[in-house]
Order: structure tokens, then C-alpha cells, then sequence
């Protein structure tokens, strides 16, 4: 069946909602204009809702804004609201329109209904349209002398609005001056609180541009403001309540006396059933007697009872933020809360979050008389169907053995898990297994007869899969198959996608061969050889000082890899000292809940991952930009040695260059070596000690050509962002970089210009230290296929992100390789 006409088909939501519907809704809206008939604000109300739906899911809704306002003259109060939220919604946007409002708000605010006049003031000054200042100062004037609380309650944070709109007209109109009045003598608790977070905010933002500022903040932190809201504090809303318990954290009482008349004037703020409040004046308790060491810790004692009666009670949401801060103080004082441990365990209808938190704290209030129970009641968890959870409660019995506790009974605990015979229980405890044996090596004995129990070939997990193989290295002596074991996966190098697990791996094969040689003769042979070849710099440069050592010498090797080691005494935490300190002081606020201070969540530089747009428009674009872009000649001209890839300096140089400057092993099957002098028999001897002279696959086909790239290739904006958009992800990984290419980058030109050597463009670019973003583009030589690349730096890690996605994907794994040796070599001179 043919498709219907287009004058047939059926409209879209869109286009129904088009200009044809607010066609109609402007004749009806002035149809209704000015009607006093029975009925007529009904009809009005339901024109009203359709116009706000419409705004809500994005039409634009602009043209009807006179006739919405001329049917704002009336009385009914639902009207006006949905009015005022209109007008609102379009006001900053579009200035022009709002002035055709003045006139109506400023009748609806000396209207003789109370709640009229407040929602008008609140909507005049929610315009904010600088423009229309003027308008402003009258109503907001009259509105502060208001004989109704709710208008002055709305003036106050009007006042805050203007200020916002222009400081200048705010602060020459003496409107702080008039809010101090109105606060020091208002009756309505809500007003006060209003004013008082006017003038914080006012004042705080005032203090950078005058002195005068700085002085009013100290007068208003007084000790008589102080004690006058402390006096009312109970007939305060519990947000205002939590706004002047916030503002007394930035009083200093002048002594003891003084902080015990205050905690005694708020004790009972500590009973109160909102989570808020009693979080808030936790904080301003600990703050006052962080000088004072006992009556600190009798504080700790005094709000533990009430936090756990929030957290065990309410939703879920509010036992985690509660259970948060509960978590930073057991942290800090875990020895107070080791009896009340039971609170702690887990609930079945606990969200994960929440169990994962309690589990945290169990593990810190951990101790010889309660670690039998605590680790008794983490077992069970861990033959829970909740996998995650399972995972967390071995992690938490790992941490407690590593703290020194009945370490006997947990380490057979452990040993159990492994025989559960579930992939995942095993997989952590491989990786606590290892960590255990690093800071007791006396239970060597017993965990390596049951580790050397499980195959190889059923751990998948990349970190339980390295911390298997480093104890087939680690205790290759003391293990019959290790070699046996170590060659297998030798075998299966290729399908192992983990660098990590190839790095230990290539390690432990070494510490095998030192104990071992004639059993791992062949496989360590095969692991240099697969190790050199790997794709990952930091195999193939491991592979390369392994070669270097045993070349040099054995037993030296020896010593460097390993050594006689001594147990771990202390694991790295986590967080230092310092950054828990920050967080203590930030109490009550998000930067508890996320475990970091408030600067590594809102500054830009500090954010987690590099949280960048695909949208290339919000980079500066580095191909039509004439500063920034160097192009191809100027390279050519300057530096024609750069244009040279990989391959082709490989070529130039030849066999014999290539071997005297890497001394790695040659793989072309060929035993006459060119080298000359001790070292050279010395590689020789060590080429054929582990088979490396000879061909690995003498029958395989030739190698393909290698990789060129296209030097004057080009490419704009549109095109890079469509291709990147429709692409796949070839290639997703990172690798490093030196740290004299980190040094360099204190400018992306540099970079720029070495990648463009190397016939790779950046199309965009930005960011800011230590967080830098590149897009670059490739082009094959003599074929029309096209390489994407995003490229995150992090400049305090000296590691790089690399995305790829390309029109070929059959050539991806040549250009990663192509584009991760240009990267490396950025900065080396």
C-alpha cells in the first residue's frame, strides 16, 4: 500500500500544536478579554492551562503575551498565577515583551488582596530585565513596610533579586540597611529568616569589591544578633531553623562559658524529627569544641543516639545522607561507635548504596571484641543472590584481616570462598588473597595449596586474573605446575585483551625463569617475544628492560626483579588526612555524601573524568583558525624529518640501525647478527638461551605492508562531526606518555605540531590543566579511508585516553599502533 499524500497524513504532535493552535488560542483569548459573563474565568482557566502546557513541552507560545495580560484583569487568583508564570517564563528572553507587563504587576501590587500583592512583587522581580530597575525600587519599598508578613516575606528575597540585577541600584537605595531594620524588628519568624539570608548573601558577595562590606558582616555575626535568634530559634520554620544554626558556625563565642550557654540553648534541637536540623546543629557542636578534646569527644557521645535513630528511620534517601555522616564521623572516632556495631548491619529492603555504606563502617568499627561477630555477619552476605553486595562483604572481610584482627580465623574464612566455586566470590578473593600474602607471608603455605587448586582458565577477571599470576610468580618454588601454568597462558597471549594482566604476566614469567630456568626456559622466550610486539607501550617497554637486564646480567636482573621482600606493613589509604580534614569542615553539605570536598565537584579543573560535549562546536576549531593551526608547508619547510612515519624511518634507518639503537632481539628468523663486541655475544647468548634467534613461525605468511598516511589531508568541521557521530568505536584504550611529552604541553600547539609531523591533524581542541581534549584526523595514502581520534590528556597522570573510529575498521589496529608511537615520542629531542 502506497504511502498516503502529504495533504492526508496525519499531523504530528508538533504540528498540531503549531501555528494553527495558537491561531486559535489568540482569537479565543481575545474573545474572553475584558468578559465579565457568568462563567468567563472558567473558560479563561482552561485557555490558561493549554497556553502553559504548551510553553511546558517547548512550543513557542510568545505571540499570545498581550492577550494573556489583558486577561489578567481579574480577581481570580488561579488566573493570575498562571499568568505571572507566562510573563516570567518569557520576560529574560524577551525583554521587549516584559515591558508591556509593568504596568498590570504594578496595579496587582497595591491591589487590596494580600496574596495578589505578593505574587505581583515576586513576579516583578523575577523579570530580570536590567532595563527595568526603575520599576522596581517603589514596590519593593512599600512591599518592606507591607502591613502583611507574606508581601514582606516576599519583598525581603525581592531585595536579593534586585541586587542581583544591579548591586549598584541596590546598595545607593539602602535596601540592606532597611531589611537589618525590618529583621531586628519583625514579629514573623519567616520574614527574619528571609532577611537574614538576603543580607549573608548580599554582604558576601560584596566583601571582594569594598571594605565596608567586610564590617557590616562582622556586625551582623554580633554576639546580640546572635542571642536574638537564638532566643526565637523554636518558632522558626525547620529551613529557616537551618539557615541561622548554618549562620552560627560563623560566630567564635568568647569563652567556655559561652559555648555552653549555647549548646544548652539548643540541646533540644537534637530531638527535632527533621533530618536537616539535627544535622545542622551536629555540625555547629562539633565546631565549637574542636579545641576542647574532652568535651569533644562528650559530644560525640551526645549526637551518636540521635543519628542513628534518623538513620534508621525514614526513607532511604535520608538514611543515606545521614549514614553518610555518620560514616566521616566513625572515620574519625571509629573506637566510640565500636559497641554500637549492630546498628550497622545490613537490612534486606536497604537499597545498594545504603548497604554499601554500613558495610564501610563495619569495617571501621572493627576490633578484637567484636571482629568474630562482624565478619560472622559478613560471610552471610556473601552467599547473597545481590552479587555487588557479595563482592563488598569479601572486600570487607579482606580490610578487617588487614587491620590485624583474628587474622587466623579470617584468613580460613577466605580460603572457604574459594571452594564456593562461584566465579565472582573467587575473583575477589584471589585479589584479598594476594593482598594478605603481600602483609603475611607466613600463610603462604596454606593459601597456595588451595590457590593452586584453581585453573587458570576459569578466572576471567582482569584484577583476580593478575593477582593469580603474580602468585604463580611470587611462589613459583613452592608451587609444582607454575610454569606449567604460566606457559599456558603464555600461549593464549594474544586473546588476553588486559594490559594489566599481560604485564603480570611478562613479570611473573621472569620471577619463574629466575627460579626455574629450565622449565620456563621457552616460555619466558615466547613472552619477550610476544611482549616486544605488543601494541601497549608499557608491555613492550617492560619486555625491552627485561631483555636489557638478563643481556647485562642475571644475576643483577635478579636483584632488581626479585629481590628478598620484606611484609607490607601499611596499605596506601585512599584519602589522606588532609582531604578528610576538608571534608570534616564542610560538614553537612554534599561534599559528606560524595567523600570530597566541595572543590573537587564544582570547579572545573577538579571535575572526574573529562566531562566534554561531542558537540565539536564548544572546541576552538583548529583548522580555520590562523593563530592556532600550523600548516603543512611550514612543517614540511622546517622539519621535513617529521613527516616521516614510523615505517618509513624504520626503512631508512635500516635492520642494523634499528637493532644498534632498541638492542631488542630480531624476529626476521635470521641467526647472523650484526652485532659487534661483549654485549653483542652476550645478546647472543641470551638470543639463543631463549630461542629468540630462532624463526617462531618459519611457514606464516609475510607481514602486511605497513601503514602510510596521507601528508596533506583535509578535512572540516561538518564532515569530522558527521563521520563521528555515524562511526563506531574501533578502538577504546589507553597508553602513556613520557613525561618530557607532559612537560612540553604547556601549550596544545606543541602537540599540534608534532602530530601534524606526523600527518595526523587536530580538527579541535581544548580544555585546561591537567585535563586536555584533542580531536585529530588521518588520512590512508592512496586510499579514501579516514581515521577519527579523541584524545584525553591527563597531565598529572601522564596517561592518555584514545578513542578511534575509522572508515576502514580492518586498519584500526595498525593506526593505533601508528598513532601511539607518534604520541610517545612527543617532548623526547
Amino acid at each position: 500500500m502506497p504511502p498516503p499524500s502529504q495533504s492526508h497524513r496525519f499531523p504530528s504532535r508538533s504540528q498540531s500544536s503549531g501555528k494553527s493552535e495558537v491561531s486559535d488560542l489568540k482569537m479565543q483569548l481575545r474573545q474572553l478579554a475584558g468578559s465579565r459573563a457568568p462563567g468567563a474565568d472558567d473558560s479563561k482557566r482552561e485557555l490558561f492551562k493549554k497556553v502553559i502546557s504548551y510553553m511546558t513541552i517547548g512550543v513557542d507560545v510568545s505571540g499570545l503575551f498581550s492577550d494573556m495580560v489583558m486577561c489578567s484583569a481579574t480577581s481570580d487568583i488561579v488566573l493570575k498565577k498562571m499568568c505571572y508564570l507566562y510573563v516570567g517564563n518569557y520576560a529574560k528572553n524577551k525583554p521587549d515583551l516584559a515591558l508591556l507587563t509593568i504596568n498590570f504587576l504594578q496595579k496587582d501590587c497595591n491591589d487590596d488582596d494580600p496574596m495578589i500583592r505578593g505574587l505581583a512583587l515576586r513576579s516583578l522581580c523575577s523579570l530580570r530585565v536590567a532595563n527595568l530597575v526603575e520599576y522596581l525600587v517603589g514596590p519593593l519599598m512599600s512591599g518592606l513596610q507591607d502591613g502583611n508578613s507574606y508581601v514582606r516575606m516576599v519583598s525581603a528575597i525581592g531585595v536579593l533579586k534586585l541586587y542581583h540585577i544591579s548591586p549598584a541600584t541596590c546598595l545607593d537605595q539602602d535596601f540592606p540597611k532597611m531589611l537589618k531594620h525590618l529583621m531586628l524588628n519583625e514579629p514573623d519568624t519567616q520574614v527574619v529568616a528571609n532577611c537574614l539570608s538576603a543580607l549573608q548573601e548580599i554582604w558576601s558577595l560584596e566583601t571582594s569589591k569594598s571594605e565596608e562590606a567586610s564590617k557590616e558582616i562582622e556586625t551582623l555575626v554580633s554576639k546580640p544578633l546572635i542571642y536574638y535568634l537564638l532566643n526565637r530559634i523554636k518558632g522558626f520554620s525547620e529551613w529557616a531553623q537551618c539557615l541561622v544554626l548554618e549562620f552560627l558556625t560563623k560566630y567564635v563565642p568568647a569563652d567556655n562559658n559561652e559555648i555552653f550557654d549555647i549548646m544548652n540553648l539548643l540541646e533540644d534541637r537534637l530531638q527535632h524529627t527533621n533530618g536537616a536540623v539535627v544535622l545542622a546543629t551536629v555540625k555547629l557542636f562539633l565546631q565549637l569544641t574542636l579545641s576542647m578534646t574532652d568535651i569533644h569527644q562528650q559530644v560525640y557521645e551526645r549526637i551518636k543516639a540521635p543519628l542513628l535513630t534518623l538513620a534508621s528511620s525514614g526513607s532511604p534517601e535520608q538514611s543515606y545522607a545521614v549514614l553518610s555522616h555518620l560514616h566521616l564521623l566513625v572515620m574519625r572516632a571509629p573506637m566510640l561507635f565500636s559497641s554500637d556495631y549492630k546498628n550497622f548491619y545490613c537490612q534486606f529492603n536497604d537499597p545498594f548504596h545504603v548497604k554499601k555504606l554500613k558495610l564501610e563502617m563495619l569495617t571501621a568499627v572493627a576490633n578484637e571484641a567484636n571482629t568474630y561477630e562482624i565478619v560472622t555477619e559478613l560471610c552471610e552476605y556473601v552467599a547473597n543472590v545481590d552479587i555487588p553486595i557479595a563482592r563488598e562483604s569479601i572486600r570487607a572481610v579482606g580490610k578487617i584481616a588487614l587491620q590485624q584482627y583474628d587474622v587466623n580465623a579470617i584468613v580460613d574464612r577466605l580460603l572457604q570462598f574459594l571452594e564456593m566455586e562461584k566465579d565472582y566470590v573467587t575473583a575477589e578473593t584471589l585479589v584479598l588473597v594476594k593482598d594478605l600474602l603481600r602483609k603475611y607471608p607466613q600463610w603462604s603455605h596454606d593459601c597456595i595449596a588451595v590457590v593452586g587448586n584453581i585453573s587458570s582458565r576459569s578466572v576471567q577477571e582482569p584484577k583476580a586474573k593478575a593477582a593469580l599470576i603474580w602468585m604463580l610468580g611470587e611462589y613459583a618454588k613452592d608451587m609444582q605446575d607454575a610454569p606449567y601454568v604460566l606457559e599456558s597462558l603464555v600461549d593464549s597471549w594474544d586473546e588476553e585483551h588486559s594490559s594489566e594482566v599481560r604485564l603480570h604476566l611478562l613479570t611473573a614469567i621472569m620471577k619463574c625463569f629466575l627460579r626455574r630456568p629450565p622449565e620456563t626456559q621457552k616460555a619466558l622466550g615466547a613472552a619477550l617475544a610476544a611482549s616486544l610486539a605488543d601494541f601497549h607501550q608499557d608491555v613492550h617497554d617492560r619486555a625491552l628492560f627485561y631483555y636489557r637486564l638478563l643481556q647485562y646480567n642475571v644475576s643483577v636482573a635478579e636483584r632488581v626483579i626479585h629481590p628478598p621482600k620484606q611484609a607490607v606493613s601499611v596499605f596506601a589509604d585512599s584519602q589522606g588526612s588532609e582531604i578528610k580534614d576538608q571534608i570534616f569542615d564542610e560538614f553537612n553539605s554534599l561534599s559528606v555524601v560524595y567523600q570530597k570536598p566541595s572543590y573537587m565537584f564544582t570547579d572545573k579543573e577538579h571535575r572526574g573524568p573529562f566531562a566534554f560535549l561531542e558537540e565539536l562546536e564548544n572546541l576552538s576549531i583548529g583548522v580555520d583558525s590562523s593563530n592556532n593551526a600550523v600548516s603543512n608547508q611550514m612543517v614540511e619547510a622546517n622539519d621535513s624529518d617529521l613527516l616521516l612515519n614510523t615505517s618509513e624511518k624504520e626503512e631508512s634507518m635500516g635492520p642494523s640501525a634499528i637493532s644498534s639503537a632498541y638492542s631488542a632481539p630480531s624476529y626476521d628468523g635470521s641467526s647472523n647478527h650484526s652485532l659487534s663486541g661483549a654485549s653483542s655475544l652476550a645478546g647472543l647468548a641470551i638470543d639463543d638461551l631463549l630461542g629468540l634467534g630462532l624463526p617462531l613461525a618459519p611457514d606464516s605468511a609475510p607481514s602486511a605492508p605497513p601503514l602510510k598516511l596521507n601528508a596533506s589531508a583535509v578535512m572540516d568541521p561538518g564532515t569530522f562531526q558527521q563521520k563521528w557521530r555515524q562511526l563506531p568505536i574501533s578502538v577504546s584504550q589507553e597508553c602513556s606518555i613520557n613525561p618530557q611529552g607532559v612537560a612540553a604541553l604547556t601549550s596544545s600547539q606543541a602537540l599540534l605540531r608534532h602530530m601534524q609531523g606526523h600527518s595526523i591533524n587536530c580538527i579541535a581542541s581544548g580544555g585546561q590543566a591537567p585535563n586536555f581534549k584533542f580531536f585529530f584526523f588521518a588520512q590512508e595514502a592512496n586510499v579514501s579511508s579516514n581515521f577519527l581520534v579523541e584524545c584525553i590528556i591527563n597531565s598529572s597522570s601522564c596517561k592518555a585516553q584514545i578513542k578511534i573510529k575509522a572508515d576502514d575498521q580492518s586498519s584500526s589496529q595498525p593506526f593505533v599502533s601508528l598513532f601511539q608511537s607518534a604520541l610517545s615520542k612527543f617532548g623526547m629531542p
